[in-house]
């Protein structure tokens, strides 16, 4: 059975902010690079649980998208009570790990 997948403020202002630093508008490649992150984020609502839990918070778990420099993180948590994917966060691979509650 499927999970509804629902994105935070931050997890929509993240995806909007990748999507200008990457020049979507004006690059086919960019544009197949983004509506493939975004399908990665949608691509939760079927099993879950299949990625690994974060570093900094076992109750978090991370998909990763993208390879090499390109790598970005999308970190979530399944309640499964309800069937919720709530994507939290999505974060350049690069960066320091987060501050505890620092996906709030």
């Amino acid at each position: 059975m499927a999970y509804r997948v629902d994105l935070t403020t931050r997890a929509n202002r993240d995806l909007r902010r990748i999507y200008r630093t990457i020049n979507v508008a004006d690059s086919e490649q960019a544009r197949m690079w983004f509506n493939g992150l975004e399908a990665a984020v949608l691509s939760l609502g079927e099993h879950p649980g299949r990625s690994p839990v974060t570093p900094e918070d076992g109750g978090l778990r991370h998909l990763l998208y993208g390879h090499r420099r390109s790598v970005y993180r999308i970190i979530y948590r399944i309640d499964e009570r309800i069937r919720v994917v709530t994507v939290l966060h999505i974060r350049h691979g690069s960066r320091q790990p987060l501050a505890p509650g620092g996906t709030q």
